[in-house]
């Protein structure tokens, strides 16, 4: 077996630094808990003491001293109840510590995911980080109590039990001191082998989860396609690798314990032998080796517990190597310190020269122009995979370019910040997206302040006012996780209205009416038209019959522009755009 490097014992000691780290603003907590701990141990210690006294009293036939005896036992009840308490107050502020700290540790994970570039939520499945804010935080808790309780109070125990074994008999403590690293030994040993199957562990979990969180999200494509016996077999497989490093990391972990417990048994076994020859020589009285006999079982119990702990703590080791792989991961570059506010947004927009890719040995787009006059609505099409989608994310700077420069109003947005330049921009995409609450929130989510009648007159420009006003309580019927109480195009029309309500300078539309009936779509497009008036607009769009009035039209391939001109102007080039136009509507030819 492969020994620890020093560098893994590096990356430990760091990860348990950074997680008491986040319990240092608990340490008033931290004090009272050790302070409890102190009086439980040295109490627990007493206790042994009383009833070797009591035993000294009765111990001799017709030589037995009843008051003091009961004197005695009664002074080790009241301190049984006292350790009692202690150890419930001990239990109550380390819990209270364990609690705030998972909670803070939570609540940075989810502020760092709101800082991280979306490259980083991109490139990770969404269920292995659900994963690590849920489970891998409950495993640092579970290992975080466990742990400091077992620790601190066995180190206290340890010291105080070798005390009192001292001061009793000074070799037969030499002893027990002797033989007791053996067990430690046999824990450490046992720790190694658990140790990469707890983080395998983790792993799998996070892997696992992200699985079920993908196929349950799309249940109906799966009875679709008739893909439930492969979809099981898959969930079976990670599953299935689940439970075997599961099971060689609980069984590694579970040998510790009984280990330990042989070794502590031999050291029982000693001082029992060793203690009965000093009472016959007269070295030691009953009561006394009674009372040495349980000091020994005490001295050997925290060991026993911290090997009973190590599963919790490797898995809070691993838990927290990955949580702190989230939290370590590089921020979106800040926004600048210094921005000019933007009074008034015309809708010039200018791109010069711009290259980018989602990895550096395919470039995407490279060295892209266009210069946007105030007003245009400027549609853009293509096959599939051009850059259109990517086009719209360089805007919005949900990636920043690789090369090259974008101008609102002769403003680079690189000297703006994030919150203005997108608030510029109304955004309709062809994925809706709804939260559980109310229809009113949900459309207001962009203008939390807007009153009632703001969220009805949006509602009405969407033409969506009739179906809520026919909801169960209207403007107040609480819509479900990712609006699964709605249609689609019922969920496409509410974040339509989302974006009226805004009333942003500039537009957005990524497919925006793709899930609308015919009908409907017609009615949209007369109120984005309304809507888009002295606007800037882009609208990305595969059905070429919905961008035909665009003051220009720009046709993507292989991220550069080949072609751009009004839909006439295309049509009478007799080009790619062109034969995309007539591939659509071959049929009426």
């Amino acid at each position: 077996m492969p020994k620890k490097t020093p560098k893994k014992e590096r990356i430990q000691k760091n990860t348990v630094k950074r997680i008491l780290k986040y319990a240092s603003p608990y340490k008033r907590q931290l004090i009272f808990a050790m302070m409890f701990a102190i009086l439980y141990v040295v109490l627990t210690l007493t206790a042994p003491v009383l009833i070797g006294y009591a035993i000294d009293n009765v111990v001799s036939q017709g030589n037995v001293d009843f008051e003091a005896a009961a004197f005695l036992l009664m002074m080790t009840a009241v301190t049984v109840c006292a350790c009692a308490v202690f150890q419930w107050l001990m239990g109550l502020f380390i819990n209270t510590v364990g609690y705030f700290t998972v909670r803070d540790i939570r609540s940075e994970i989810f502020r760092k995911f709101n800082s991280v570039p979306l490259k980083m939520i991109d490139s990770h499945p969404h269920g292995d980080l659900i994963s690590r804010i849920i489970n891998d935080t409950d495993n640092i808790g579970d290992g975080l109590l466990q742990g400091i309780t077992q620790l601190f109070s066995g180190a206290v125990m340890i010291i105080c039990t070798l005390v009192f074994m001292i001061v009793l008999n000074f070799y037969i403590a030499l002893v027990v001191v002797i033989i007791t690293p053996l067990s430690m030994f046999v824990a450490a040993f046992i720790t190694r082998l658990s140790q990469k199957q707890f983080r395998e562990q983790s792993s799998t979990q996070g892997e696992l989860s992200s699985y079920i969180e993908e196929y349950i999200g799309q249940q109906k494509l799966v009875k679709a396609f008739g893909y439930e016996e492969q979809s099981q077999n898959g969930f079976e497989e990670i599953n299935e690798r689940l439970r075997v490093c599961g099971q060689k990391s609980q069984f590694y972990s579970s040998l510790a314990n009984p280990s330990t417990r042989f070794v502590n048994s031999l050291v029982t076994t000693a001082v029992c032998i060793t203690g009965a020859v000093s009472v016959i020589q007269g070295g030691l009285t009953v009561g006394q080796i009674a009372a040495f006999i349980t000091y020994a079982n005490q001295y050997t119990k925290p060991f026993n517990e911290v090997t009973g702990v190590i599963p919790q703590l490797q898995s809070a080791l691993a838990g927290a190597d990955r949580v702190f792989g989230v939290l370590d991961s590089e921020n979106q570059t800040p926004d600048p310190e210094k921005t000019e506010k933007t009074v008034e947004c015309r809708g010039r927009i200018d791109i010069d020269r711009i290259s980018f890719s989602y990895s550096p040995e395919k470039p995407l787009i490279t060295d892209f122009d266009l210069h946007v006059r105030s007003g245009s609505k400027i549609a853009i099409v293509g096959p599939t995979g051009c850059g259109k989608t990517t086009f719209i994310n360089l805007l919005m700077r949900f990636y920043d370019v690789t090369d090259g420069d974008i101008r609102i109003d002769g403003k680079s947005i690189y000297n703006m910040k994030r919150d203005e330049l997108r608030s510029l921009y109304g955004m309709v995409l062809q994925e809706s997206w709804l939260y559980n609450a109310s229809v009113r929130d949900n459309i207001a989510y962009g203008k939390p302040d807007a009153d009632i009648k703001e969220v009805k007159a949006a509602a009405k420009k969407a033409f969506i006012d009739r179906f809520i006003e026919r909801m169960p309580q209207g403007y107040d019927t609480i819509i479900t996780e990712e609006g699964a109480n709605l249609s689609q195009g019922q969920r496409q029309l509410m974040c339509i209205a989302r974006v009226m309500l805004c009333d942003p300078p500039m537009l957005i539309l990524d497919e925006a009416t793709s899930s609308i009936d015919t009908r409907t779509e017609l009615k949209i497009q007369e109120a984005f038209n309304n809507m888009m008036k002295g606007r800037t607009s882009f609208i990305v769009a595969h059905r070429l019959s919905t961008i035909k009035n665009a003051d220009v039209i720009l046709v993507m391939k292989d991220g550069h522009i080949i072609e751009q001109g009004s839909h006439n102007e295309l049509m009478a080039k007799n080009g790619f755009y062109t034969n995309l136009y007539n591939s659509q509507f071959a049929s009426n030819s």
